[in-house]
This record gives C-alpha cells, structure tokens and sequence, in this order.
C-alpha cells in the first residue's frame, strides 16, 4: 500500500517536473510579449495580431530549440517514478 507521504513525494516532484519543463517556454513568451509591447507603446500601434502571431513563432521555435530538455526532463521523472514504483509497491 502506498503511504500518504509517498504519494505527496510523486505529486512534488511532479509538479516541480511541470514547472522545469514549462518555464523555458513561458519565459519566451513573456519576454517577446513584453518586446511587443514596448514596440506598440512606442509606435502606438494598437493592432492585437500583432502581439499574437510572434508569440507564437517565438514559442514554436523555442520548442524546437528546447525539446530535448522538455523531453529529457519528463523522461527522468517517469523512468524515477517507475523505478520507485517497484519499491514503494513491494
């Protein structure tokens, strides 16, 4: 049987695999959406397109640019969630 202290154990380092692997993306997002921003303020061109689609391109890229560490991140957490599965089943 599983305890509670395990199961708050896996949800931690879940959430914290989550969080790892989203913050390179977000980040992005952020930093071009304030980039975009400034340019709007200062040109006032208030066109909402515009802060859309380079955001998207943006992100898509750095998807491309940061997959391998998304992918090896959630990786490690799934191969350490099945290797301590054996034990705290067991």
């Amino acid at each position: 049987m599983i305890s509670q202290g395990d199961v708050i154990n896996i949800l931690r380092e879940a959430i914290t695999t989550v969080l790892l692997s989203a913050a390179p993306l977000l980040l992005v997002a952020i930093v071009v959406g304030l980039l975009i921003s400034i340019f709007q303020a200062t040109t006032q061109i208030n066109e909402q397109t515009l802060a859309f689609v380079p955001k998207i391109v943006a992100v898509m890229l750095s998807l491309l640019l940061f997959a391998g560490y998304i992918f090896g991140n959630i990786g490690g957490f799934v191969t350490r969630l099945y290797a301590t599965l054996d034990t705290i089943m067991g």
